[in-house]
Parts: C-alpha cells; structure tokens; sequence
C-alpha cells in the first residue's frame, strides 16, 4: 500500500477561511492527502489567503518566496493559493511567482480534486469562477473523525453592503445562503462526531436568508431550528450587520437557550460622517438605539465591535465622535484597525488620513477599548459560569474552555474532560483568561 500524500494548509485571515481550509483538506482527503503540520515534508502546500488588511497580497508572495528552496529540493512539490486573494489576483499569481502551481478563488475549491489531477500532470490550474453548483453539497460526504467540542459552520457567504473599503463583494461576490436543511444536516454530523458548540459564519451572516420548508428562512429562524438539535449545547454566529438586525434575531438572543450572550456587531465609526462615507447605511444614533433594544432582549450580553481608524478624510472631531461611542456602549470585545487602501475600492481614491495621524489615533482607540475589556473581565469574578472546556493548558493538571460570554476560562487539578460542559466559580481575572474553580 503506498504512503498517503501530505498535505500542508496554511490559513489566514477570518472564521470563514478556517471553515474553506478544513472543506479543502476534505476535498484532497479524497485524493489520498492526509494534513501535516509542516511544510518541509509536504506533497502540496496550500495558502489560504485573505485580501482584507494591508499589503495581502505582497505578504503572500513573500511568504511563497520562502518555498522557492523547498520547490527546489522536491520538484515533484505542487503549491496551490487559495482565498481571497487567489480570486482577485487570478493568473497574475502564477505570472509573477511561476513555482505556483495551482490558483483557486473561494467559490471553487470543491474543484479542488481536478484540479490537483492536472498539476500532477504537469499543467497548471485555475479556477477563479463564481460557479452555478453547490461547492457544499459536492463536499458532504465528510470524513467521520472524531472532532473538537467546537466547530465552525459556514451558512452565507459574499455580501452585497459595498461598504467603501471592503474588498468582499469583488472576491466573495453577492449574497448567497444555503439552504435551512443542508445546514442541519451538517450540525447534526458535526454533533455526532463530538461538537457540542457551532459558530455560524457569514461575511453578513444575519442577512442569512436559505430556503426553509415554508419559503425562505432567516437566521432567527435557522438558529431555532438548530435549537432542536439533540446534543448541541451552544450557538454563536459571527459576523452581522447593523442593518440586519431584525426583531425576530433580537427575540431569539432573549429567548433561544443555546443561543450564546454573546454579539459581534461591528459598527466602525462612531461619526456620522464617516458611516456615510463608508456606505455603510447607519449612523451612530441608530446602532446605539440597536445595542440599547438588544440588551432590554439579554440584559447581560457582551458586545463585541470593529472599528477603522484613519479612514480618509476622518478628522479629529470624527475620531472624537467614535472614542465616545465606544465609551457608551463598553464592549467586551472589540477590533480596531488602521484603514488602509484596497485598490478598486471608492476609498482608495479619496484624500488619505496621515499615517502618524492615524497611528496615534489607534493607540487611543485601542487603550480606551481594553480599559473597558479589562473592566468587564474583572467584574465576573466571584460569578458563576458554564464553561465549554477546550483544551488542556499551559501548566500541569490545566484544562481551559470558554464561557458563556467568550471569556477563557482555566481550572487546575479539576476532574473535566475535553468537551466537558460545568459550572465554574471565578475567582481571579489575568491579562487574557479568567481562572476559577468547577463547582
């Protein structure tokens, strides 16, 4: 019997890239590929890349620079991009970097197979398309390994908002959802092989809209649905809109008992101005009214946000207007970055903000949000939570979960188990994680 091929996925960027890496290790699974965790001893290396921060696309050409001695050593090595930044730089990948032998955007890595097969005929491969058939349905028949207690379930991609500085609707496309009963059907396997907790992701995840058995579903409904689910104890989703935010989600996080406290509801400026700039079809009046009827619905949910600092034309009155956002609303959570351009965008051709400018911006933002961090972390000392326990820690007789509220939480010399579900007692708050004891 011959030596299964190794596979080596590199993964970068979102939830969403966690989740295609894992269908694409399942897609070459197939073809007798089994995962390593290094390069040096692959068969097939894959980057799967993400276009949205600085530079994406330089960082992957520098980082397949570093294969050029590998490639060297084992000719017979093929290195495959994958991702977003596959999908926008199409063939100009292989041009400039020509060790690449294979190029597959988001929406065609259930292509994969194929596409494999010819590179080990000595050609190349691309495949940038949008294509009409169900990427997820052409990969369900998954492996039946055991998995973690916690699992990503992607049920929408692509999004149709056009905010001013997001490349997503040009490497993702449109909206598109799966449908209600092909989701199911995967929660439930990712149960019976040992998932207790699924996150839901989307580019835009609530304007998640699949065919349901009475016409289409939205996600309240979906989550209900997945509420029925024997043996799956929690549910997240990430990551929303304002926009769409309806009253049936809003209900579900006060009602639904899977659905975890959780929200991740960016809002990336607090300036009117600005949100109008960036098209993003709300202002900073209307997500506080948002978060104030989400937390009359559960009272102790953490929020979580992200924010862009920098954004052309943002002055220091703009920048003002988001600081004091933030300080309203106290996340538990939150994202902050520096904006930087993304070419084919609106914003990459208006007046720049300086870069120390925004730099220093991005100190104060970044210091606000983690004074506040720090604030709501230490008060869940002395409560109670349930914690999913994960993984074993740092230091001996250690295992690690997380809480209701995404908080890493740590025990030590307990009697718990991988993908144990208990009650812990907190009863200190470090830089990162919380430790407490299992009652």
């Amino acid at each position: 019997m011959s030596e299964p091929k190794k596979l080596f996925i590199k993964t970068y960027g979102c939830q969403m890239n966690v989740y295609d890496s894992e269908r694409m290790a399942e897609a070459l699974g197939g073809q007798g590929y089994v995962e390593t965790k290094s390069a040096d001893d692959a068969d097939m290396i894959l980057l799967n890349t993400c276009h949205i921060r600085e530079k994406a696309a330089e960082k992957v050409y520098s980082e397949l620079g570093r294969f050029k001695g590998l490639k060297a050593e084992k000719p017979e090595l093929k290195i495959g991009v994958a991702g977003c930044v596959a999908q926008a730089e199409g063939e100009e990948i292989m041009r400039r970097q020509p060790l690449v032998d294979l190029v597959v955007g988001p929406q065609s890595y259930h292509r994969l197979p194929e596409m494999e097969a010819k590179t080990r005929a000595g050609e190349k491969a691309l495949d940038t398309d949008f294509p009409e058939e169900d990427k997820f349905e052409k990969l369900k028949n998954r492996p039946k390994a055991k998995r973690g207690p916690t699992a990503f379930l992607t049920v929408q991609e692509g999004c149709d908002k056009f905010c001013a500085f997001c490349v997503v609707p040009y490497t993702r496309g449109a909206e598109v959802s799966r449908p209600a009963d092909r989701i199911i059907r995967e929660a439930q396997d990712l149960v019976e092989r040992g998932v207790r907790e699924i996150t839901l992701l989307g580019q835009n995840v609530n304007a998640y809209h699949g065919a349901g058995p009475n016409g289409d579903m939205t996600l309240a409904g979906l989550i209900w649905e997945l509420n029925k689910v024997d043996g799956l104890e929690r549910i997240r989703f990430t990551t929303s809109h304002p926009n769409d935010m309806d009253d049936a989600l809003i209900e579900a996080h006060g009602t639904c008992e899977k659905l975890m406290p959780y929200l991740h509801l960016p809002v990336q400026s607090g300036s009117d101005k600005i949100l109008k700039r960036m098209n993003r079809s709300h202002t900073a009046e209307s997500y506080l009214r948002l978060i104030e009827r989400i937390r009359e619905a559960r009272p102790d949910i953490l929020m979580s946000g992200d924010f862009i600092v920098g954004f052309p034309e943002e002055t220091d009155e703009d920048f003002q207007a988001t600081l004091d956002l933030v300080e309203e609303v106290k996340y538990g959570y939150a994202y902050s970055f520096k904006y930087s351009t993304r070419p084919g965008t609106p914003a990459a051709e208006r007046p720049q903000v300086d870069a120390e400018v925004a730099d220093e911006r991005l100190q104060r933002l970044q210091a606000l949000i983690t004074r506040h961090q720090r604030v709501i972390q230490d008060s869940m000392v002395g409560k109670t939570v349930v914690v999913l326990f994960e993984k074993s820690g740092r230091q001996p007789g250690q295992m690690v979960g997380k809480s209701e509220y995404l908080h890493a939480v740590h025990v030590s010399d307990a009697d718990v188990a991988r993908g144990d579900l208990r009650k812990v007692r907190i009863k200190s708050s470090g830089a990162n994680s919380l430790g407490g004891d299992v009652i």
